[in-house]
């Protein structure tokens, strides 16, 4: 079942399915796995150069080397859309670690120390929500994205029942506001009476 909210597709999966981050089970998985770079908005691109300085110290030798070689974000064809650059097709240049081991974004770590305003590229901030943009048809498809390596996090997800939409509340009020947001909790609870 698709929900038309403003000007924006909604699947149904993003009220019906659970999600809660493991990173204990992961350790940081998405940062390293997957054939492409994080997806960027065209204004995002400009902001990573900008505020690159400030995030490099923050990073791994290996991403500031892939960075300085490609810049802060790259063309992928297969994808037909920039995204943040890859350490050798592998791990996101932006990749860090915490100090227990999980990957975990040195963009988000540089945002939390008050170096930068901004939190990190939206499409990682929605996970596992990604964005289908037709500029052609002036929609935007929100669609819950399965994979496997997030199996630890739909499990804890459905042990502490907490939607996919709620998961990334702070991400969809950041990108939407909170109007749709409402929107969104107006249609789960429409949705979740019904299935009473």
């Amino acid at each position: 079942m698709i929900y038309f909210i403003e000007d924006k597709l909604v699947h149904s999966e993003v009220l019906d399915r659970q999600f809660m981050c493991n990173l204990q089970a992961c350790k940081g998985a998405c940062c390293w796995e997957g054939d492409s770079g994080a997806p960027l908005l065209d204004e995002e691109r400009s902001t990573l150069d900008a505020i690159y300085p400030e995030v490099a110290p923050y990073l791994t030798e290996a991403g500031r080397e892939a960075i300085s070689e490609s810049g802060t974000s790259v063309w992928y064809h297969e994808a037909e859309e920039y995204g943040t650059t890859l350490v050798n097709n592998g791990p996101c240049a932006f990749m860090a670690y915490t100090s227990g081991g999980i990957a975990t974004c040195g963009i988000e770590q540089a945002y939390r120390d008050g170096k930068i305003d901004y939190q990190k590229p939206i499409s990682c901030h929605l996970y596992p929500i990604r964005v289908e943009r037709q500029p052609e048809a002036d929609f935007e498809a929100l669609n819950y994205d399965r994979w496997e390596i997030c199996s630890a996090a739909c499990e804890l997800g459905q042990k502490n029942q907490l939607p996919v939409f709620r998961f990334v509340r702070e991400a969809l009020l950041r990108a939407y506001g909170p109007t749709f947001y409402q929107a969104l909790e107006d249609a789960y609870r429409d949705r979740h009476d019904t299935a009473i």
